[in-house]
């Protein structure tokens, strides 16, 4: 790592997952195993090859917004709000003498308002052909307007945008606003991701390409990474946020540092457009990337959250990856899969899975991977997969893999706070 660089450090979190909604829900699920798989109840699956996902329970939007202002909002927007609401507040950013011009917002998202646009056409193809549209139908589903609608309701005016790169989304938009804050660009950045595409154009997209386990018979273990038996991802929805700080920033204030980004790594498969490279060759380089603008070694990490995402192809080529660049010290580490837990939340999987990282290095705990019944044989036994129970350990370092379609890879590693 560049030394002249400034320190980056996380006072803030927030999340509403498939496991519960804010971040002691979320860890409470995590730790203890808890699958956020069910049937879908946000349509009729009647006729659907898959017919569950990991649905977010008990969000009922007009609990945080005015019926009118809900309605001009994507849930994709909304759930991105919610969870920004908590790691602001946690992070205690907002408060006398904070530099509103310095402080900006990059929020990621895979797919958008795929609802809205949903909602518009089945209206439109239901009607004489008449154009009548709602005023509000291209704000509420372009991906950027979540990263507007944080900026304006906090007065937040520095750099503002959205990352979209698939599954790599929100951990590309924590990567940014990382080197923002590295190069003084800013005092603080909220960054994250959220997605809402548990929808009928949703699941049946993803069960034409075959990406969907089609287990009806046992929705909640069907989320099966590194298993013999995996046959696809289940489809999440959600959102993570956090607030990162420039390091000497953070302590003039007095706020409370989780965790410190250590660095962050990008790469591309350049291979296919959704299977990933073989060798896991985009997978290597990322991690390595990672390690280098980090200033860490190998040995350094002590937990990876993987991508992990129950497909018969994603997991072998990762943990290929894993093996290489770490070698010897792979069977050191712990490595788990969130996913078992949470589905796959698109672009939003980046965020919710870097902030598991980041509470693994407070707690020093893992998370597990569960639903693990056979073990393949194209895995190494020696690996520690954290199989079906949380593990304690000490966690000086974690990383935090995201891979998506299109062969977008990165990674990001955090680490205990120091002075």
């Amino acid at each position: 790592m560049n030394l002249p660089y400034k320190r980056v450090v996380v006072t803030g979190l927030g999340a509403l997952t498939p496991l519960g909604n804010g971040i002691p829900a979320y860890w409470d699920g995590l730790v203890n195993g808890v699958s956020g798989a069910d049937f879908i109840k946000q349509f009729d699956v009647t006729k659907f090859k898959t017919k569950f996902a990991c649905e977010l329970k008990n969000f009922n939007p007009e609990n945080f917004f005015e019926r009118k202002e809900a309605r001009k909002l994507d849930r994709f927007s909304q759930i991105a709000l919610v969870a920004v609401d908590e790691a602001v507040k946690s992070s205690g950013l907002i408060g006398e003498g904070l530099n509103h011009d310095r402080v900006g917002v990059i929020w990621g998202s895979g797919i958008g308002g795929m609802i809205t646009f949903i909602e518009e056409m089945k209206n439109f193809c239901a009607g004489d052909g008449t154009p009548r549209f709602n005023p509000f139908f291209i704000p509420k589903l372009i991906l950027d307007i979540a990263a507007g609608h944080i900026s304006m309701k906090y007065g937040f005016r520095g750099p503002n945008f959205s990352t979209v790169s698939a599954c790599a989304s929100s951990t590309n938009a924590i990567i940014d606003a990382l080197n923002y804050l590295r190069m003084g660009k800013a005092d603080a950045f909220i960054c994250g991701g959220s997605e809402a595409v548990v929808t009928e154009a949703g699941i049946g997209g993803f069960n034409a390409m075959k990406a969907l386990s089609e287990r009806n018979d046992a929705p909640q273990t069907a989320s099966r990474p590194f298993d013999l038996s995996r046959d696809g991802f289940v489809l999440g929805e959600g959102a993570g946020a956090m607030v990162l700080e420039e390091f000497e920033h953070a302590k003039r204030r007095g706020a409370t540092i989780i965790a410190e980004v250590a660095g962050g790594g990008l790469s591309a498969d350049a291979y296919h457009l959704t299977a990933p490279h073989p060798e896991g060759l985009g997978a290597y380089n990322v991690m390595k990337n990672a390690l280098e603008d980090a200033g860490m070694k190998p040995e350094d990490i002590d937990y990876i959250n993987v991508h992990g995402t129950s497909t018969p192809l994603g997991d072998i080529s990762e943990i290929t990856a894993i093996q290489r660049v770490f070698g010897e010290h792979a069977y050191n580490m712990n490595i788990s899969s969130t996913k078992s837990m949470t589905g796959h939340l698109l672009g939003a999987a980046g965020a919710i899975e870097a902030i598991a990282g980041i509470l693994s290095t407070v707690h020093d705990m893992i998370p597990p991977t569960i639903n693990h019944f056979t073990d393949d044989p194209a895995f190494d036994p020696r690996l520690n997969f954290t199989f079906h129970k949380a593990q304690k350990r000490v966690v000086n370092a974690a990383l935090s893999n995201t891979f998506g379609f299109g062969g977008h890879n990165a990674s990001v590693i955090f680490k205990k706070p120091s002075d």
